[in-house]
């Protein structure tokens, strides 16, 4: 038999093969479908427990982290400054942002059926850190008659390394890039629930996720522009 007839002869059985396929993921589907419709299938709230209790087994989620640099100087002197000690130390630092799993409860995750919304009330973004890069860090000063005589360079060094920690941490807890830890791990910690709800066949359902600090959608104020009258009314009454 020759090459082209042997074609001829396989491309039929092909073809048989595909329908065969379909034809079995058609019944197939069917009785998954039809078992759906007898026994049912997962209802948001089952997964959204399942994915509570897989998140807290994680423990922590680190959703941001950021890089700080601190400079400080520590000046000391004596016998009225006629004899003087400077130092200037460099110090960078890497600041992790966590969420505490661990501290989701039951209470924490509700499933409003009315709105098809996940509601997730997220523990607050914790600072972890620093962790100092030695190998960055630089110090310089000035040498002078009070750190020959004395081990004032070493109590110089040891103020700016304590001051330099303190203010790596007062860095990373500055409103900016608090705002965008608290942001990413919002988004994280919807994508998480939002994820296993699609695969679960959930396509429609949303998350929200939200801090207990920033209170409810009920409570919390409106941005609104004020009317112009009312403004110039204020104006008058404060003259």
């Amino acid at each position: 038999m020759d090459e082209d007839s042997g074609i001829r002869l396989n491309r039929p059985l092909a073809i048989a093969a595909v329908v065969v396929a379909l034809l079995l993921g058609l019944v197939v589907g069917g009785a998954l479908d039809i078992g759906k419709r007898l026994f049912g299938g997962p209802d948001p709230e089952t997964v959204a427990s399942s994915a509570l209790q897989s998140m807290r087994a994680q423990n922590r989620l680190v959703p941001f982290v950021a890089r700080y640099v601190s400079v400080v100087s520590s000046r000391q002197e004596r016998l009225g400054g006629l004899v003087s000690s400077e130092r200037t130390l460099i110090l960078p630092g890497d600041v992790r942002y966590e969420l505490d799993l661990a501290q989701l409860g039951p209470d924490d995750v509700k499933w409003d059926a009315a709105s098809n919304t996940l509601n997730v009330t997220l523990p607050e973004i914790e600072i972890a850190g620093p962790e100092v890069d030695l190998a960055a860090a630089r110090e310089y000063g000035e040498g002078g008659v009070l750190s020959v005589v004395t081990d004032a360079d070493q109590a110089l060094d040891r103020n700016n390394r304590a001051r330099a920690v303190a203010d790596l941490r007062k860095q990373a807890a500055s409103p900016v890039p608090m705002r965008l830890a608290r942001e990413a791990g919002r988004q994280a910690m919807e994508r998480s629930f939002a994820l296993p709800l699609q695969a679960a066949g959930f396509d429609s359902a949303k998350v929200i996720a939200r801090y207990a600090s920033d209170g409810t959608p009920v409570t919390e104020p409106l941005d609104r522009s004020r009317a112009y009258n009312d403004v110039l009314e204020d104006a008058q009454a404060r003259r």
